[in-house]
């Protein structure tokens, strides 16, 4: 493998750009403008203003390609902005911005709020920026009040809604921890699973307020109820694999193939060893661990 030092993705210095230079890859279509992720980012950059600058590709004077940053753009536009901040990048490809979609958890989500307020903003700012009510933003800050210390490092990372960690919090210390465990060890954080958790708890392993509420006696017609309800969704979701599975076996198989061909063109994989060692790695290591599991997922007895 090559020693070659690591080529940047994009210039060090921000640039200030005209925004009527900057040409768009995509066109943001009515649905876009009304979904609620434009709606959020565009009161942020009303309040806030922009933090993440555009990704550029400079193709020549006064012509530059948009890579990533097309909502914002949009935005910008709408509020009558004539400058923006941009990266310029040193290659007219998208892939090395948008490689991996993070998706923040809920916990995290908890501890930037406290962070935002530790550092003086205050809640009404910060739903004002979100475009949210105040009511959500105090329901983030104190999402882990009442949750046993040793079940955030295991919910941590986990997409949840923030509903789970209020059926969590009516729960004994003791049995939060089984709780969370049992999710992590199926892979399950659904509000539905947390509800059939709780109904299945012993009296004596709730809260006070909680097991003093007839709703929440675990009778064992409503534990079956949502454990039944819980079961089917996952019945669901196997049926569809089921379904789909030998189409993306084939796909798969046809693509290893192809792959493994083109790599054994000595010109293309000394160019992926040059320019894009990372992914060379990957494609060879998928290629290396053997190919595709031809048996189909075993079906659950219901």
């Amino acid at each position: 493998m090559a020693n070659d030092s690591v080529k940047a993705a994009f210039e060090k210095q921000v640039v200030l750009l005209p925004v009527d230079i900057i040409v768009p890859q995509r066109e943001i279509t009515p649905g876009h403008r009304s979904g609620d992720f434009y709606r959020q980012l565009t009161a942020s950059l009303k309040h806030v203003g922009l933090i993440e600058p555009l990704v550029v590709y400079p193709r020549g004077p006064g012509d530059y390609l948009l890579l990533d940053g097309h909502m914002r753009l949009e935005i910008l536009k709408s509020m009558g902005i004539k400058e923006v901040k941009c990266l310029l990048a040193t290659d007219d490809e998208a892939y090395t911005y948008n490689r991996h979609v993070n998706y923040i958890p809920a916990v995290a989500q908890h501890l930037m709020l406290l962070e935002a307020l530790k550092h003086g903003l205050t809640e009404e700012r910060i739903a004002a920026a979100l475009d949210v009510s105040l009511d959500s933003i105090r329901a983030k800050r104190d999402l882990l009040n009442g949750i046993c210390s040793e079940v955030v490092p295991i919910l941590a990372d986990k997409q949840l809604s923030p509903q789970v960690f209020s059926i969590l919090r009516k729960m004994k210390p003791i049995r939060q921890i089984e709780a969370a465990e049992h999710m992590a060890a199926g892979g399950t954080y659904t509000v539905p699973f947390a509800k059939a958790l709780l109904a299945v708890t012993k009296p004596e392993m709730l809260e006070e307020h909680a097991a003093a509420d007839k709703k929440l006696q675990a009778t064992s017609i409503a534990a079956r109820s949502m454990l039944e309800e819980e079961n089917e969704f996952l019945l669901k979701d196997l049926k569809s694999v089921e379904e789909s599975y030998g189409t993306d076996v084939l796909m798969l198989t046809v693509a290893c193939g192809y792959l493994d061909r083109l790599l054994k063109n000595a010109k293309v994989e000394r160019y992926l060893d040059r320019h894009h060692t990372d992914i060379l790695s990957t494609l060879k290591t998928m290629l290396a661990d053997g190919g595709v599991r031809t048996a189909p997922p075993q079906s659950v007895a219901g």
